[in-house]
């Protein structure tokens, strides 16, 4: 594995019983990149990111965390990373500036709790009890104890569940900040438009395996399907477009698809629409998401943004 790595995963298995949680996975993180593990529910997810944090241990397979075996030597490798698990939760009666104080005791470490609350937008709360925050600012609350210790890597666990569009983008310019500094971030979440804006790469998990993995960019070109004219059209206008079998078009949603990886075929379809002098109320060019992506792989995105194995 590279000097550069300083996650390196080999074979790694969990068994509970006769279930095989994580079925011998094998990938890296590189030092100051965001890594996005991403799964439908019960995928092994947790599981694996709970082993790297020295929480469970491995049935098989070898692993290393900044160097350090996370079993064998958990309370070396806790004081070097940051951790906010999925669904965090604090001690109701508990302030976020004296949640900062409490964990820099704990680490032994001197922090300015008012500057960190600030770098998580949660200065104006600092003073509010855990119980009286809402569910986005106990989230900011949890990325912010993750960096109590100033870690070297950060562990965070579906970190902007809760919050609103402005309060995640803000999370996200946090998070390319940490990693301008030279962080890394290996970062799970069930927004996939998060993973294609932060990761710089990306491994998906299915049934305790890794299906595929690469940069957003390079899992849409392999996996997505292309550039493509989607049409409203009129059934007429479907039938005349279906005789030019160059086009290859397909019927969706209601709507009319065209593959467009040549400038010809995106120009013959444009100019038989306008000869045809039939009505077209609205015509735009569409390319796949790291979330078409993921659900033709491994399932769907329910209502709450949750996914679901296929």
């Amino acid at each position: 594995m590279s000097a550069d790595a300083v996650i390196t995963v080999e074979g790694l298995a969990k068994d509970y019983g006769h279930l095989r949680a994580v079925d011998g996975i094998d990938f890296r993180v590189l030092r100051g990149k965001v890594f996005s593990f991403l799964g439908p529910n019960g995928a092994g997810k947790t599981t694996t990111v709970e082993i790297l944090e020295g929480l469970r241990r491995a049935t098989s397979g070898h692993l290393s965390v900044l160097g350090l075996d996370p079993w064998k030597h958990a309370s070396e490798l806790h004081r070097k990373v940051g951790v906010m698990p999925q669904g965090f939760r604090f001690f109701d009666k508990v302030t976020p500036r004296e949640a900062v104080r409490y964990y820099a005791r704990l680490f032994g470490v001197r922090t300015d709790p008012d500057a960190l609350l600030r770098r998580v937008l949660l200065s104006d709360k600092a003073d509010d009890t855990y119980d009286k925050l809402s569910g986005g600012q106990k989230q900011k609350l949890g990325v912010a104890l993750a960096m109590v210790n100033d870690p070297e890597l950060l562990f965070l666990d579906e970190p902007t569940t809760g919050l609103d569009p402005q309060a995640r983008r803000a999370v996200w310019e946090l998070l390319r900040e940490l990693k301008n500094e030279g962080r890394t971030i290996f970062l799970t979440t069930h927004y996939l438009e998060e993973a294609e804006q932060l990761a710089d790469w990306v491994a998906i998990l299915n049934h305790g395996r890794i299906v595929t993995e690469g940069t957003p960019t390079e899992l849409i070109e392999k996996h997505g399907e292309g550039p493509r004219l989607v049409l409203q059209a009129s059934p007429e206008l479907v039938s005349l477009l279906s005789q030019q079998a160059r086009l290859g078009l397909t019927i969706r949603d209601g709507t009319i698809q065209i593959p467009i990886h040549q400038k010809a075929v995106l120009l013959d379809a444009l100019n038989t629409v306008a000869r045809s002098g039939l009505p077209w109320p609205e015509i735009n060019t569409e390319r796949d998401t790291l979330e078409n992506v993921f659900i033709s792989m491994v399932g769907e995105i329910d209502e709450s943004g949750e996914v679901r194995g296929a």
